[in-house]
């Protein structure tokens, strides 16, 4: 991945943690790693956590960012999302997983459009 990509990314999550904590979440961990991978964000909120996926996009000339958040990407957090659960012992938990597509402007403004419960536990 080009380092500019990866700054992006970064930036887009920076900017996604941003706007949760405006609409009253509290981010409990940011880049959580495990053998199945990574969890961009998990705050909570709403009496549940949220365990979010964060797209950053220049264009959908390829598709939305959240049509990158295939079933694969999909099983990989669920077991992603144990993994952190297990490590915290939190077995009752009640938890989702959310989608923020982040959509940069040519002017480098920029929407975020946050998908609650973007797909099932």
């Amino acid at each position: 991945m080009s380092t500019y990509r990866m700054e992006l990314g970064k930036w887009g999550e920076e900017q996604a943690c941003q706007y949760l904590i405006r609409q009253g979440y509290r981010i409990v961990y940011r880049n959580y790693r495990c053998p199945f991978g990574e969890v961009d964000i998990i705050a909570s909120g709403e009496g549940q956590l949220i365990f979010a996926e964060v797209k950053t996009r220049t264009s959908t000339a390829f598709g939305t960012p959240a049509q990158a958040v295939n079933r694969k990407k999909q099983s990989r957090y669920r077991k992603a999302a144990l993994c952190f659960l297990q490590d915290r012992h939190w077995k009752n938990a009640s938890c989702r997983f959310d989608i923020l597509e982040v959509f940069v402007r040519p002017d480098s403004s920029f929407h975020i459009h946050h998908i609650p419960n973007a797909y099932g536990v």
